[in-house]
């Protein structure tokens, strides 16, 4: 791309919203278009940063800022601006244009919330951190070094309170957070067994992530007869990314004691009435805790989560597996895919390399 003045407005290719979406989003429920211009320099006064956004990152989450009215996630800033006309927004990988912010100056990688197009200004920071380690590839940040990896950390260590040789079952393993969840529990010696919808998945989890075991919920017609095949002496810990009739059978199967965290349920997010659980009475008889968070509260823990992350990393103790889907024009179908189950792995898409 030619070398532009700071101050030049240059057009900006974004993915907008076209309206509020009511059950199973569609690639027409947005279009990518060039609606106007943006100026490559933060307003005079501002403490905000331009960016040139690298990779996106497609997330289940992202579906329900889409719902009118917006009621999950109330806390999140990145709510309040996700309407009809505007641009998606979501966490991606940019690099710093110019600079208002003392943290960031022209030149710097960055990881956080961001919008769907080519150029942001991203007028809080809030939700923005400076990359410093770029021995590895940039698109990690939207992933196993992003939100999702954070989410992965925070749920399995800080929320399920994890022991040595505990039985861990994780749904919708080989995504973005599953497949680390996974990695997590057996670097601490558990037994491991992960869900997924596809045989190249179930083949993935037990081949690349090294997992006990894994199975394609799409072929087991009764899921508490699958989970006691699994796990005969019962669950542990079951990390929750997909809801519905898995929690249900999930505690039919737990272990006194047991530990649910509630991550995600992709299954419930395009259903305009989401499906009851009738088997919460074990959470008694088995003396189970359920709690779920969202990840924004834990970005303290981020320094943390890096020392721990980066090592496993380098010495190959952890892989990670990304979908990447090049060009802006490609994110409607990518986001949309997630909810269908078609990509392996983290999706991400690449808008423009440095």
């Amino acid at each position: 791309m030619a070398s532009r003045g700071d101050d030049e407005q240059v057009r900006n290719k974004q993915v907008i919203l076209k309206d509020y979406v009511s059950g199973f989003p569609k690639e027409s429920d947005m279009y990518v278009g060039t609606n106007g211009t943006i100026r490559l320099k933060v307003p005079e006064g501002s403490n905000g940063v331009v960016v040139k956004n690298l990779y996106l990152s497609c997330d289940p989450y992202m579906r329900n800022l889409m719902k009118k009215p917006i009621t999950e996630y109330h806390d999140m800033e990145s709510t309040d601006s996700l309407k009809p006309g505007l641009p998606i927004i979501g966490y991606g990988v940019a690099k710093v244009l110019d600079s208002g912010h003392p943290s960031f100056k022209k030149g710097d990688l960055v990881w956080g919330n961001t919008k769907w197009e080519e150029y942001s200004l991203i007028a809080n920071s809030q939700f923005l951190f400076k990359i410093q380690h770029t021995n590895v590839p940039l698109s990690y940040y939207t992933g196993i070094l992003g939100m999702p990896g954070l989410s992965a950390y925070v749920g399995f260590y800080e929320i399920c309170s994890p022991k040595r040789g505990e039985n861990v079952f994780i749904s919708a393993a080989s995504g973005a957070v599953g497949q680390l969840v996974g990695q997590f529990a057996k670097l601490l010696g558990c037994y491991v067994v992960g869900s997924a919808g596809s045989k190249e998945k179930v083949d993935l989890l037990k081949n690349k992530f090294k997992f006990d075991e894994a199975f394609n919920y799409k072929e087991e017609s009764d899921l508490d007869a699958t989970l006691k095949r699994y796990f005969p002496e019962g669950i542990d810990i079951y990390f929750e990314n997909v809801g519905g009739k898995m929690l249900d059978a999930v505690l039919l199967n737990m272990r006194g004691h047991g530990r649910i965290v509630g991550c995600g349920m992709i299954s419930q997010y395009n259903l305009d009435k989401h499906e009851g659980v009738h088997n919460l009475i074990n959470l008694i008889y088995k003396q189970v805790r359920i709690e779920g968070f969202i990840v924004t509260d834990y970005f303290h823990l981020y320094p943390k989560f890096l020392e721990f992350i980066l090592p496993h990393i380098a010495e190959g103790k952890i892989v990670y597996v990304e979908d990447i889907a090049e060009g802006l024009e490609s994110g409607p179908s990518a986001l949309i895919g997630l909810f269908s189950g078609l990509n392996v792995g983290k999706q991400v898409v690449l808008v423009a390399r440095e």
